[in-house]
């Protein structure tokens, strides 16, 4: 019994590695598939390099600042503001 697991055991790991391998170039292939290449069929318009998906110069626009009537929202807005290097850094016992 134990010279027969002895004598499988390679030929099932051959064959699990070779099942993954197949598996994994199959998955990178479709990764591949999936970027459109200049002069493939179809890709004018889905290929954002192309004159119809060009976007250079539109406005874009956050949904959530727009009000309910679909407007640009007039009310003031919540900024964060990071400190950057131009200020003064501040220490635990300055009162400001």
């Amino acid at each position: 019994m134990t010279s027969l697991l002895s004598q499988l055991f390679p030929i099932l790991y051959g064959a699990a590695f070779v099942l993954l391998l197949w598996q994994a170039f199959r998955v990178m292939g479709q990764g591949f598939r999936a970027v459109p290449r200049p002069g493939d069929a179809g890709a004018a318009a889905t290929d954002p390099g192309s004159r119809a998906g060009d976007r250079t110069g539109r406005l874009t626009i956050h949904p959530e600042l727009l009000d309910a009537d679909g407007q640009l929202t007039q009310e003031d807005l919540l900024t964060v503001r990071f400190s950057g290097d131009n200020e003064q850094p501040a220490f635990p016992a300055d009162p400001n």
